[in-house]
């Protein structure tokens, strides 16, 4: 679907120069002189790299869909992730290093989102939370108030997170997985 450049959103994906870009950035800008413009920065989602564009309201450029698609976590094998399709049982491997960090997330049966254009895949949404034990913290300090006090611990899959001083070793809390926060205790 083409747009003009005025119409660029952060977020859009687009087709630039024969590659796939996201928006991360987007400044209009009118100048004295001049016709009006879209500062955009671009991020390539395939690469690591950034680029910097001129967008004029006359120019257009191509807004790529994603396709989503649910998985389901299956396994990990080696330095690959194997997800399976829950509709056609078809099963992809991904690198641990596409998924980043949050990999540390993944669970046995997890369901995610796969956001695929022309069958490659480009990104994998995780639930926003997850149920974890606490494996390791220090025990309570009695007559520590809890306005504003936290402590470190040591999750079930060895991510360390900040958690109120109520909190021991053995409980249940979900956690963030956008920003690895404590969210609540887990009923």
């Amino acid at each position: 679907m083409k747009i003009n450049g005025n119409e660029i959103r952060p977020g859009n994906v687009v087709m630039h120069k024969d590659q796939l870009w996201v928006a991360v950035k987007v400044d209009h800008v009118k100048p004295g002189k001049g016709g009006a413009y879209a500062q955009v920065e671009l991020k390539s989602i395939l690469g690591n790299t950034k680029l910097n564009e001129r967008f004029r309201s006359a120019e257009t450029v191509e807004r790529v869909s994603l396709e989503q698609r649910d998985f389901q976590y299956l396994y990990a094998q080696g330095d690959a992730l194997v997800f399976m399709n829950t509709d056609t049982y078809e099963q992809i491997e991904l690198k641990t290093d596409f998924v980043g960090e949050r990999a540390a997330f993944l669970q046995d049966g997890m369901m995610v989102t796969v956001e695929m254009h022309e069958d490659t895949p480009l990104g994998v949404q995780l639930p926003q939370q997850v149920t974890l034990e606490v494996t390791e913290t220090e025990p309570v300090v009695k007559g520590q108030t809890a306005a504003n006090s936290f402590k470190p611990a040591i999750l079930e899959n060895g991510v360390k997170v900040m958690v109120p001083p109520f909190i021991s070793t053995g409980q249940k809390i979900i956690v963030s997985t956008e920003d690895v926060t404590y969210v609540r205790r887990a009923d």
